[in-house]
């Protein structure tokens, strides 16, 4: 017995124990019999564990949000981090099959962080200034522009 627990203790090692106890419930829900260490650690890897959607689903979610995506309303932070990482334009511009493995590469690593524990959000926008700059007079622009041409002639 002891053995046993030190083998699923070491197989879970790399999940925090939120992601495992989801897991194991959802496996016992599904099932009729108690899970296996093997069983549990499948559902350890799936990405509903967390909420989030599928690899597939989240690139269509990707492929389909509009500009500015920033801000759009994404379903998970992940989401948006694995399509700017995939690149947009590319997202848009190539087809599926050329893509997708990209975008599964960067979705997967970042549920690998997520599932370690790594909250993941998106940045906030940098807020406007309190004060706006006025532009000088056009004299002073034109004084400031001749004093820069003169210290370049030298």
């Amino acid at each position: 017995m002891i053995m046993a627990k030190r083998l699923w203790a070491k197989l879970l090692a790399d999940y925090s124990g939120q992601v495992i106890m989801r897991a194991a419930e959802k496996t016992v829900k599904d099932s009729t019999y108690l899970p296996n260490v093997h069983e549990v650690l499948m559902r350890c890897d799936i990405a509903d564990v967390h909420g989030l959607p599928s690899t597939h689903a989240a690139y269509m979610e990707a492929c389909r949000a509009p500009s500015p995506k920033r801000e759009f309303s994404w379903t998970h932070p992940a989401i948006y981090y694995a399509g700017r990482a995939s690149d947009w334009f590319f997202l848009a511009n190539e087809p599926e099959a050329v893509a997708f493995p990209v975008f599964k590469r960067n979705y997967e690593l970042l549920l690998q962080r997520i599932q370690q524990g790594e909250e993941i959000e998106l940045e906030l926008p940098k807020a406007l200034p309190e004060h706006s700059s006025v532009p000088l007079p056009r004299k002073e622009q034109q004084q400031r522009l001749h004093a820069l041409q003169d210290l370049l002639k030298d």
